[in-house]
């Protein structure tokens, strides 16, 4: 047997590389180089495993010839299709878990402060380790110097909430060994993707002259007080639809059909309702079409991001200084508010970080973004 074969991403050991060709008894025929073996594992929510992408350039530049490995969630694994620089994702279940216990790995990079991804972290048979694992008593820990100051925020709220200036992208390239690039998100299309948002448009009147605003109008269950209310969007979409001059389309997941609906039945054919049950690709589809979105801090802001949208975000509860929008947008604050942030799941203080939302800056600020793309 050729030695190349234990090393090439081609070979599989169940089918030929190519048709004409057996590797087997013959020799490898395109030697691909696996490299450096590094697998990520990325277990919490969707909109933390799109920014954990903007981690794959980087890596690919500290190692060009290497095979990057993914295990996500089922409902996270779509945000990974498509990625030209993810070799294998896999889906966190009992047999990929028996899979990836059976293989050898350089480099572990474990992004989450959690038990679960932890203990996959630790169990995994890697040389090195990086991120956090669990020790012998279930209490998460940091594998390496470069995770504690990312450790610490999460063990010190003044820090995380009052200190802290760095983005998310910052002090995960830090906690991962790896050079921070300011590198974007990373998120491609298909072409059949491509061409089903050429006829979506195509069907809903939408043209390429159009100046279109998205609205990402809720969240995920797990904290639900990071939504904005039914009234305020209503409000913001009749003082843009009384200028006469733009298109509103909706946006969201399935646990925001029932909001969108409310917000649409007072607006009619004047706002493009787009479908909340299609699937996260789909859903990237319908987030593409607008050139700007408004959203709370959501994994429909991530998206945004990811897409290269010019954003308005509001925040209330959630940490604003780790977001990165690559000079794209604008984040809206409390400014002052003592409790502010907070991550918590209950309010004591009658959400007065949402109530705080400046609903008139949000206006101008769009204005002003498309005022400015005519003048250019």
């Amino acid at each position: 047997m050729d030695p190349k074969i234990k090393s090439c991403k081609n070979f599989n050991g169940y089918k030929p590389c190519f048709s004409d060709h057996n590797c087997w008894e013959n020799g490898c025929k395109e030697h691909n180089p696996m490299g450096t073996k590094i697998l990520i594992i990325n277990l919490d929510a969707m909109g933390d495993v799109l920014m954990t992408t903007a981690q794959l350039l980087p890596i690919k530049q500290k190692y060009p010839s290497s095979t990057i490995y993914w295990v996500t969630l089922k409902n996270a694994a779509g945000l990974l299709h498509n990625n030209p620089y993810i070799d294998k994702v896999f889906t966190y279940d009992f047999e990929t878990v028996s899979i990836l216990n059976s293989l050898e790995f350089d480099i572990v990079m474990s992004i989450d402060k959690s038990l679960r991804s932890g203990a996959l972290a630790s169990q995994v048979n890697a040389k090195q380790k990086l991120g956090f694992g669990i020790n012998e008593n279930g209490k998460i820990i940091p594998f390496n110097e470069g995770a504690y100051y990312n450790y610490k925020l999460g063990m010190d709220d003044h820090l995380k909430f009052k200190i802290n200036q760095r983005t998310g992208q910052d002090y995960l390239a830090e906690t991962l060994e790896l050079p921070y690039l300011r590198s974007e998100y990373i998120f491609e299309f298909t072409d059949d993707e491509r061409e089903f948002i050429s006829n979506y448009k195509k069907n809903n009147g939408i043209l390429e002259t159009d100046e279109i605003i998205g609205f990402n109008t809720g969240c995920s269950e797990l904290f639900p007080n990071k939504k904005m209310t039914v009234e305020q969007h209503i409000i913001l979409i009749e003082k843009l639809l009384s200028m006469n001059r733009f298109k509103i389309v909706l946006l969201g997941g399935p646990e925001d059909t029932e909001r969108n609906h409310l917000i649409s039945h007072e607006f009619g054919k004047q706002v493009i309702n787009t479908p909340t049950s299609d699937g996260i690709r789909k859903g990237a589809c319908y987030e593409s079409i607008p050139q700007l979105i408004i959203t709370g801090d959501s994994f429909g802001m991530h998206l945004a991001i990811a897409l290269k949208k010019y954003v308005i975000a509001w925040f209330g509860l959630s940490c604003w200084t780790e977001i990165e929008l690559y000079d794209r947008g604008v984040k809206l604050f409390p400014e002052d508010l003592f409790c502010a942030p907070c991550w918590k799941k209950q309010c004591p203080y009658n959400l007065e970080c949402i109530q705080m939302i400046d609903l008139e800056r949000i206006v101008n600020e769009t204005v002003n973004y498309f005022d400015n793309i005519k003048s250019n």
